[in-house]
Order: structure tokens, then C-alpha cells, then sequence
């Protein structure tokens, strides 16, 4: 029976030799292409982890092993061997990449999580990527495609901070190699973004890093050298992309009390976007 949201044969063959070895002493223990679906199940439909449909083992088990596979980097590990895989293939544009950031309001359920030296320890920040903004209590997520659609990296932070903040930081977390000794490859040749990357600190990152900035000036601003429009109308490519990311249920509303938990979820999202770019299907 074919299922909404599960991972072909094909799809889950690419990604298996990344997931450790599975099986326990003791007790029952799903595979883990089921496991993988039932965490896909409740990416999609936002749905109470304690929701989950039976089909997918017992929910607690399930969660235990998303939040294990998060720590581990398994799942980077996954959105690592897509991006190799269809750099090898083509299909990733190093001369246009394209950034923004976007509002995610945050339900109830994602605040009061503890602030504690163990948190920290997990890389979690101490505001937990919550604030509050105009557009309410939430998170702000920072993300850079490539100028095809393809996801390459995001960061999350307090929804009150400005997108100009996090360039470096977005641009830090993609994780290409040139191939050649293995170096990685972390600039493109062009950034495109909107009005609200119109500042002159980004301008100086970019130009010292040898990246040319694709973006418009300000109305209070003065012409900053010649404008690619042709380039720039490109750049809605990165606002279909977080388009699609928010059809993802539990991406449009944060419930995660941790921020890299919700990090994580929106790993899953990329990874799935990486699979259709590839002409993986989804389903079984």
C-alpha cells in the first residue's frame, strides 16, 4: 500500500548506508526505514509525536531515535551525501545563490524549555532561536539555495533579528566540497537578496570574500555600482523554496522547544527536497 510521505526503495537504498547498524538486544525494534517514515509523517502533518499512527512502532521509541539521530549529525551526514551527489551530477549552480530569511511563528508548546548547562552543551543557544517581533512570538530562518531550488544551508535565530546579521552564518553552514583534496567549497560568485541585505557591512562581507552582491538599494540609499536585474529576478527562487518548506506542517508553526530540534526538522525538509531534485520519489 502506497502512503503519503514515505520513502521509496530508491530513495531510502541512497540514505541506508548513512544510518547506524540497527537491531538490540531485547525487546522490539523497528527498522529503520520505518522509523524514518514515521518521523517524515509527523514533519508533514505537524501532528503530537504521541499522534503517531501505530504502523510506525511505538512513538516514544520513534522520537527517541529522531532526537539520536540529530545529535549524531545523521542527518547531516544525509543532507551531506545529497549535496555531493547532485554536485557530481550537475545539478548544483556554484555562480548564483540566493538568501532570505522568513517568519516562523511559534506555538505555546515551544516555550519553557530549561536554560541549564546541559542545554548548552548541546549546542542549543540560550534564548532557544524564540523572540518576539512584529509578526509575534517566533523563530526567524535564515536559508540560501542555490539558483535551481536547491537547499544548501539554514540557521535559525529570535524572530526580532534582522536577516543582515546572519549572511556569515548561513554561508558558514554549507557544506560543499571542490573534489579536489577534499577543500570545501563555501562560496559562490554571486549572492542575491532583497532590500533587507542592503547594508553597507554586508556589502563589505561580500566584497571581501570575493562574492558579488546581487541586491537593490534602498530608497535612502545611493546607487551602489551597477544592479544585475536579470540576476535579481531570479532570486524568487528562494522565496519558492520556503514556500515548499512551509507546506511541511511542523515547519510552519514551530512546536519545538529546542532550537536544534527544529533545526533538525528543518534538515528533514531539505533532505526531501534534495530527493526531488534528484527524481527520487517520496513514496514506497
Amino acid at each position: 500500500m502506497v502512503r503519503r510521505y514515505e520513502l521509496s526503495g530508491e530513495a531510502y537504498a541512497l540514505l541506508a548506508p548513512l544510518l547506524p547498524p540497527g537491531g538490540r538486544r531485547g525487546g522490539q525494534w523497528n527498522d529503520h526505514r520505518t522509523t524514518l517514515n514515521g518521523i517524515l509523517w509527523v514533519l508533514h502533518t505537524g501532528a503530537q509525536w504521541r499522534e503517531l499512527p501505530k504502523r510506525y512502532g511505538r512513538w516514544p521509541s520513534v522520537y527517541d531515535r529522531y532526537n539520536r539521530w540529530r545529535r549524531d549529525a545523521t542527518l547531516d551526514r544525509m543532507l551531506a551525501r545529497l549535496h555531493l551527489r547532485l554536485d557530481a551530477a550537475g545539478r548544483i549552480d556554484t555562480d548564483l545563490w540566493c538568501i532570505d530569511g522568513t517568519q516562523i511563528r511559534a506555538s505555546r508548546a515551544a516555550a519553557g524549555a530549561a536554560r541549564t548547562a546541559e542545554v548548552k552543551v548541546l549546542g542549543e543557544p540560550g534564548d532557544h532561536a524564540l523572540g518576539r517581533s512584529r509578526g509575534g512570538f517566533g523563530t526567524k530562518l535564515h536559508l540560501v539555495v542555490d539558483s535551481g531550488g536547491v537547499p544548501l544551508a539554514a540557521v535559525v535565530s529570535p524572530g526580532e533579528a534582522h536577516e543582515s546579521r546572519f549572511v556569515d552564518p548561513v554561508l558558514r553552514a554549507v557544506r560543499l566540497t571542490t573534489g579536489h583534496r577534499g577543500r570545501p567549497r563555501v562560496r559562490p560568485r554571486r549572492l542575491a537578496g532583497d532590500k533587507g541585505y542592503s547594508y553597507p557591512t554586508v556589502r563589505r562581507y561580500l566584497r571581501h570574500s570575493g562574492i558579488g552582491a546581487v541586491i537593490p538599494t534602498r530608497s535612502d540609499q545611493r546607487a551602489n555600482g551597477a544592479f544585475d536585474r536579470r540576476a535579481y529576478r531570479r532570486r524568487n527562487i528562494v522565496e519558492r523554496v520556503v514556500g515548499w518548506l512551509k507546506e511541511n506542517r511542523r515547519l510552519a508553526t514551530r512546536y519545538e522547544k529546542l532550537a536544534v530540534n527544529f533545526l533538525a526538522m528543518v534538515k528533514l525538509a531539505m533532505i526531501q527536497r534534495c530527493l526531488r531534485v534528484l527524481h527520487l520519489p517520496d513514496r514506497a
